[in-house]
């Protein structure tokens, strides 16, 4: 793979000898999000490229590997390197240029959808693509090219980067667009952390004319009306997604309350400077002005069980398809994008075991029947998930991508120290279901896959490109992490 060089300097001698270990005031103890694993790494944490650089070259001399880590939003251990180096990124957070007649910002990779919402909303910008949770930074949203719940109109993250900079462990800085280093444009956006460092980012934004959405929220019985009503609306919704009771059996599989959320027109908002105000989205510290929700996960963990997270799923269809069903409100584009962040700490419930979530992405002439083969093996199993996510998707051109034509299923499972290989062994199941389904999966949400099971989803075809990419980039195989390594081993062949 040719690549062309917007940087091209030769490795600086390293100053750390050899023979002297790493220093044990980095030596931290990092997470992965869903809390079910945590290892020991040395932390660094750099503030300009040469200061990436000289962790690469420390890296090199002590024989260590490297771990690329933003905000730590993976589930699992995507951004993990027991004994070896993390490479945290979260205080390159500048927002280094801005246009607020074209909507493009240029930031760097620890920049946040929370910084930059904040910093552009006002102008009236939002960005097209956000996930569940606002912290997520700049480069694991790239690296894991994530999607929101308009994925079927809008695509991934990466659809709306117009370039980047890329600093590769080999020692170039790399500019990459759609027109020049191409290839390594459309691996590197979803490629894990495992070609480079982006140093630089920058993205079209999307104009808004208020700071409201339109949010239309209604019930479904079954799984069968569920992908109707998302086949009929997706045409015209801005936004698309869906609950899903995972305890509900029997005819009700697969019940849920659906939400669907549209911008407003120029004009429709009478007072779009106010709902456009940083404090109009801001998320509300208390419930109903009196309780700090910064407590109430302490509340949410009496319920943490499946008898509790039972009677919760029951009682919120029940208000859903009475009281909230077929009604239209409005609300704020943060409120409505970052349901992960209304309660602070709520995945605390899970505490000590964690959680995995099981995200597959299934085409949709196979999607039902797969989908609801899963809810049956999980109730099956005695392993219910708390929380069913449901959205829809479109195909990608990125060379990793986890999208296709169809429907994605989160699960969220409770790990504890007694369910924990019965949670893996569950996982093994619901792979061969989506397998045969024609599905694939999401880097950012796995913990449990094999490598049998990446290599059939991902085909020969693109894991030969992306080793090539691989080999051109980072050809001591610096870049690693413990889901690399789970999946796809240390040679790169």
């Amino acid at each position: 793979m040719a690549v062309q060089s917007l940087e091209n300097q030769k490795e600086e001698s390293v100053s750390t000898p050899l023979e002297k270990p790493l220093p044990l005031d980095h030596l931290e103890r990092v997470e992965a999000w869903g809390m079910n694993t945590s290892v020991c790494s040395y932390v660094y944490r750099p503030t300009t490229v040469e200061g990436i650089r000289e962790v690469f070259q420390i890296a090199k001399a002590h024989d260590r590997t490297v771990a690329l880590r933003g905000s730590g939003c993976s589930y699992g251990d995507a951004s993990l390197g027991a004994e070896n180096i993390s490479l945290d990124l979260t205080r390159m957070n500048r927002i280094l240029d801005w246009s607020p007649e074209t909507g493009v910002i240029r930031v760097e990779p620890g920049a946040t959808i929370r910084n930059i919402w904040q910093y552009v909303i006002e102008d009236g910008w939002w960005l097209p693509v956000v996930s569940g949770t606002m912290f997520v930074s700049m480069g694991g949203a790239l690296g894991m090219n994530i999607h929101g719940k308009n994925n079927y109109g809008m695509g991934p993250f990466g659809e709306h980067v117009l370039a980047f900079d890329l600093l590769t462990p080999a020692g170039e800085l790399l500019r990459c667009s759609r027109e020049e280093n191409s290839e390594l444009f459309f691996g590197a956006i979803g490629g894990f952390g495992m070609l480079g460092c982006f140093v630089s980012v920058t993205l079209r934004l999307k104009r808004i004319y208020s700071g409201q959405l339109s949010v239309y929220a209604f019930a479904t019985p079954d799984l069968s009306t569920l992908f109707r009503e998302f086949e009929a609306r997706m045409g015209s919704a801005d936004y698309l997604v869906a609950w899903v009771d995972c305890f509900a059996t029997g005819k009700a599989l697969g019940r849920s309350l659906i939400h669907q959320a549209d911008y407003l027109a120029k004009g429709v908002d009478p007072t779009p400077t106010q709902t456009l105000r940083v404090k109009h989205q801001e998320l509300p510290e208390t419930i109903l002005g009196l309780i700090p929700k910064s407590i109430m996960w302490r509340f949410m963990k009496l319920f943490g069980n499946n008898w509790g997270m039972r009677l919760i799923n029951r009682t919120k269809y029940v208000q859903g398809s009475t009281l909230g069903n077929k009604k239209t409100f409005r609300q704020s584009h943060a409120a409505f994008a970052f349901l992960l962040d209304y309660v602070p700490n709520w995945k605390f419930i899970y505490k000590p075991g964690g959680l995995i979530q099981y995200q597959s992405f299934v085409p949709e002439a196979t999607a039902e029947a797969c989908f609801r083969a899963q809810l049956e093996t999980c109730q099956r199993a005695g392993i219910v998930p708390f929380l069913g996510v449901f959205k829809r998707h479109r195909k990608d051109s990125f060379l990793m991508s986890h999208a296709v034509e169809g429907y994605s299923f989160a699960l969220d499972l409770p790990v504890t120290k007694h369910n924990r290989e019965r949670v893996w062994s569950l996982a093994k199941e619901l792979n061969q279901l989506v397998l045969e389904a024609g599905g694939r999966f999401y880097f950012a949400k796995d913990s449990t896959l094999d490598s049998e099971t990446a290599r059939s989803y991902l085909g020969e075809e693109a894991l030969h490109r992306f080793y090539a990419l691989k080999r051109s980039c980072d050809p001591h195989n610096l870049l690693q992490t413990e889901l690399s390594r789970r999946l796809f081993g240390t040679d790169w062949k």
